[in-house]
């Protein structure tokens, strides 16, 4: 999916903490885009158009044009503050996508199917929620989907066992960091008091 943020470039003296009170009272929100050739420039998103962009999780792991000063510019979203009690945005950095350049993206991981370990009575165990990788702005998937349908009870995923498209690279496996878990399925857990309520209806029969 593809999002257009109307932006608007902000001079010197419009920065700081005063003016972005200002900004957040005319429902606009600073930001900052940064990267490529191009120096870092800062301006402000219209809270609206962010507010309905949040809202769907795919926003994060897409290529967003920002309409600036009628300039359009493809970026990706790299960092996002929000306000500690209402969570609401108070300001977003942007990075400008480079076409052909391949660059470090962070997507969700979708976990599908229904593990055989889990009708066995086992318990799906996740560790992972997104993925950091490597492609090209045009490879760039909304989400990668993690299939657990074989899984028996002892089985489990790693990074290295994610199936990704060709050009697509998972970060940690680039740097050689460890072959993380990423999903397992467990074998269910008997409480004491469970224990001992079997031991007692045991002996009851005996």
């Amino acid at each position: 999916m593809s999002y257009t943020l109307t932006t608007v470039a902000r001079a010197a003296d419009e920065q700081g903490k005063g003016s972005s009170r200002r900004l957040r009272k005319a429902n606009l929100i600073p930001a900052i885009v940064y990267g490529g050739d191009a120096e870092p420039l800062s301006v402000s998103v219209k809270l609206n158009e962010l507010v309905k962009a949040l809202q769907d999780e795919s926003f994060f792991s897409s290529v967003t044009t920002l309409a600036i000063d009628g300039n359009d510019q493809e970026v990706i979203i790299k960092a996002l503050q929000r306000h500690p009690s209402k969570g609401t945005p108070l300001h977003v950095d942007f990075q400008r996508v480079v076409r052909g350049q391949t660059m470090h993206f962070t997507v969700p991981v979708h976990f599908t199917g229904t593990a055989k370990g889990i009708k066995a009575g086992g318990i799906l165990q996740t560790n992972v929620t997104e993925l950091h990788i490597n492609c090209l702005p045009r490879q760039l998937p909304e989400a990668i989907e993690v299939d657990v349908t074989d899984l028996e009870i002892g089985d489990l995923l790693r990074f290295s066992d994610i199936k990704l498209a060709d050009g697509i690279t998972i970060v940690e496996l680039d740097s050689n960091a460890t072959d993380r878990v990423v999903v397992s399925v467990q074998a269910p857990t008997v409480s004491a008091d469970s224990e001992e309520s079997a031991s007692e209806e045991s002996t009851d029969a005996e």
